[in-house]
């Protein structure tokens, strides 16, 4: 399965190859409740075809049905779903009782629209982080969009006070390298495949590999710690976890992993076991008590897990905490 935002893009460029003009959307602000975040894409066609979402399901099906009816021919607009002072004066309610706000850019299928998006799937598939801009003067065409490689706002949309264009910030789709098989290992690429992380799995040993049949994953027969250290293999959206009970290949990886700018790096192991790796790496691979504190070991959410679904379960629910910014005391 591909990261969502890579697969509406993937497919827009595909629509716009054939020859269909596109409406590219995207979920610029949240009020209260709301079930996509700001940055959230969808893609869509004039005969209804779609992919990505932007809601529930509400918000989709009234965006179809008035674009069927002609609506959204300005190459740039706002609207707004779910709240009094509508932009689009739609009487949508989101039954989560929030709002959220939408960009809508209609593209043609031209050489410019087409190089913009190769661009930003290239932005999603490389390891920097840039700013899409979009001016949001509907006189002028709407690519208008450009991709910076200046520093993005913190948050991941920004729009400008002045209200002439938006930035949104797009990086690398979220990696999960998995060092060594392991009965873990298995589900949680398949966990980690279901929320569009790119999944890539290292181990050297051949017998390893017998019963591993995880299709949308990246096999690579080397060391962990090899592949780790290669250049360009790790960027600030990837995970590295170690899932063998291994010591040659756990902590090679770690190792390894702390070199890197990966923003998850954990261990499985008990807490005895944790304690004793990292008194281990700390005498014999040079860490320091900073790099130990970087380490998630024992790996994974305290949820009481007992076989390797719910190991994985809890892994993948504290790699997602982390990438969203939640301190464990707010769960």
């Amino acid at each position: 399965m591909q990261n969502l935002d890579k697969h509406v893009i993937s497919q827009a460029l595909q629509w716009l190859h054939n020859g269909e003009p596109i409406w590219l959307c995207t979920v610029l602000a949240t009020f209260g409740s709301s079930p996509r975040e700001p940055g959230s894409l969808m893609a869509a066609t004039p005969d209804g075809q779609h992919v990505g979402s932007l809601s529930g399901g509400c918000v989709e099906e009234d965006f179809l049905q008035q674009l069927g009816d002609g609506r959204f021919q300005k190459p740039v607009e706002r609207i707004r779903y779910g709240a009094e002072g509508n932009m689009g004066n739609n009487q949508v309610t989101l039954p989560c009782g929030g709002s959220l706000d939408v960009l809508i850019e209609k593209l043609a299928p031209t050489p410019e629209h087409i190089a913009h998006l190769q661009n930003l799937l290239a932005t999603l598939d490389g390891q920097a982080v840039k700013t899409r801009r979009v001016m949001l003067d509907d006189s002028k065409e709407s690519s208008g969009a450009l991709l910076l490689h200046e520093k993005p706002q913190s948050e991941r949309v920004w729009l400008d006070p002045d209200e002439r264009f938006v930035d949104i910030r797009v990086g690398p789709v979220s990696r999960l390298i998995i060092a060594g098989v392991s009965s873990v290992s298995t589900y949680c690429a398949e966990f980690a495949l279901a929320m569009g992380f790119e999944v890539i799995v290292c181990d050297p040993r051949e017998e390893a590999w017998a019963n591993v049949n995880v299709p949308g994953i990246r096999a690579e027969y080397v060391l962990p710690s090899l592949f780790i250290a290669a250049p360009d293999t790790c960027h600030r959206a990837t995970a590295i976890v170690g899932l063998t009970h291994d010591p040659r290949i756990d902590d090679l990886a770690v190792m390894e992993a702390i070199r890197t700018p990966a923003f998850y790096i954990g261990v499985m192991g008990s807490h005895k076991t944790s304690q004793a790796r990292a008194e281990r790496l700390q005498r014999t691979g040079g860490l320091t008590a900073k790099d130990i504190a970087r380490i998630h070991m024992p790996i994974g959410l305290a949820l009481g897990s007992k076989t390797p679904a719910e190991i994985a379960l809890a892994i993948m629910a504290d790699i997602l905490r982390v990438q969203r910014g939640k301190a464990r005391h707010e769960l």
